[in-house]
């Protein structure tokens, strides 16, 4: 059998994995699958590349800590594909700080460097390292590959990486980092596929889902994002706030009398969409409801978006491309054409036609800007990763 590699990318409620060949130039998807453990008896499913079921498991609430569902993956494995082939996990890691700008080997050392950032991804960094610590239990002869989600970003200059604060802050690590970076760099490439033409140009990827941000592109580079430190900063999210005056955080603090835990949770897991709409953090509930508060969130959502890719447009000196992913970029097509209606002045038409079956390519003939919806991939992006370190190729 093949060299393969597992590939596991947490979330805040699942961790989706894939299970890739790599003894080709390209990895190639072999099985994929959900690791849900927060139902009342955590699941393991699995599926082959076309989707059909392959293997399901529930265990008992009581009987888990979760461990068991990596012990279950790595049985099936073994059992259907063979033992001893697997090279490696290849893991998505939210943030990789000023000192990791590619994919790297997980050692305690680096394990406690990357459990040292958790208060700039407090939602994030700790759930992405579990499944490290879980496997390393099991398999602790696997090798462990941890894909930072800020390293796309890791070669952004100032002033777009600076914070206006004195330097000594910086000088301690302090500044922009951006985040969805696996996604940025997949859907960069896909661009370079289908429209080699933009890439010296002026593009604008706009990864909107439950978290969301923008990443400004030119020659596969990003030179502008929009969040910032953490993974909070930026567009409006489903339950993160996004930008907000950071008088408001003192305000909460000083008169409000909230301690600094009530208000990361109220900024991280109270606001956004939820916040707004008081109904939902799920952008189909609010398309679907006929709430004046599911509208005014809804309205939000696009306004700052659309606020905020004109501000990545200013960074480029103009727009020549848009690509929109993520779970709302990828499946809401009212969102799609309430956004392209506001950048209207920057010369962006969007074919309803084509938004309505979400084609590829959904700017219609007189646009200015070439405007795309392209599906995400970053456990693709992840495997790729994984394949180059594991064969000690540049990572790309």
């Amino acid at each position: 059998m093949p060299d393969t590699v597992l590939v596991l990318n947490s979330g805040s409620s699942s961790i989706k994995f894939g299970l890739f060949e790599i003894s080709a130039t390209e990895p190639s998807l072999l099985c994929k699958g959900l690791l849900d453990e927060h139902e009342a008896k955590p699941r393991l499913v699995v599926k082959g590349p076309a989707g059909e079921d392959l293997f399901e498991t529930r265990r008992d609430a009581a009987d888990t800590d979760g461990a068991h569902l990596f012990a279950d993956v790595l049985g099936f494995i073994e059992d259907r594909f063979g033992a001893g082939n697997l090279r490696a996990a290849g893991h998505r890691i939210v943030h990789g700080g000023p000192d990791y700008s590619g994919p790297v080997v997980l050692t305690d050392d680096v394990m406690a460097k990357l459990s040292a950032l958790t208060p700039l991804a407090p939602l994030h960094q700790q759930r992405c390292l579990a499944p490290v610590r879980a496997i390393g239990k099991i398999k602790p002869e696997l090798t462990q590959i941890a894909c930072f989600d800020t390293a796309f970003h890791h070669n952004m200059v100032p002033p777009a990486n600076r914070f206006a604060i004195p330097r000594r802050f910086e000088a301690r690590g302090i500044r922009r980092y951006g985040f969805h970076g696996l996604s940025f760099e997949y859907v960069a490439g896909r661009l370079a596929q289908i429209a080699p033409e933009l890439i010296a140009k002026r593009t604008v990827i706009a990864h909107l889902g439950n978290g969301a941000s923008l990443c400004a592109l030119r020659h596969g580079r990003s030179i502008d994002t929009t969040m910032g430190l953490t993974p909070l900063d930026g567009l409006v999210m489903g339950t993160r706030c996004g930008t907000i005056d950071p008088g408001v955080l003192l305000y909460l603090q000083q008169h409000e009398k909230m301690s600094p835990e009530e208000v990361q949770h109220l900024l991280y897991h109270q606001s956004g969409l939820l916040g707004v709409s008081g109904l939902s953090a799920d952008m189909r509930t609010l398309l679907a409801s006929s709430e004046p508060t599911a509208r005014e969130a809804v309205d939000l959502f696009t306004f700052r978006a659309a606020q905020a890719i004109a501000m990545m447009a200013a960074t480029l000196e103009g727009l020549d491309g848009l690509a929109f992913t993520g779970g709302i970029g990828e499946h809401a097509r009212e969102i799609r054409s309430a956004i392209g209606q506001r950048l209207g002045w920057l010369g962006v038409r969007i074919d309803a036609a084509a938004n309505e079956e979400t084609r590829e390519r959904i700017s219609d003939g007189g646009s200015a800007v070439d405007v795309f919806v392209i599906p995400t991939n970053e456990e693709l992006t992840i495997a790729r990763q994984c394949a180059a370190l594991i064969r000690g190729r540049p990572v790309t």
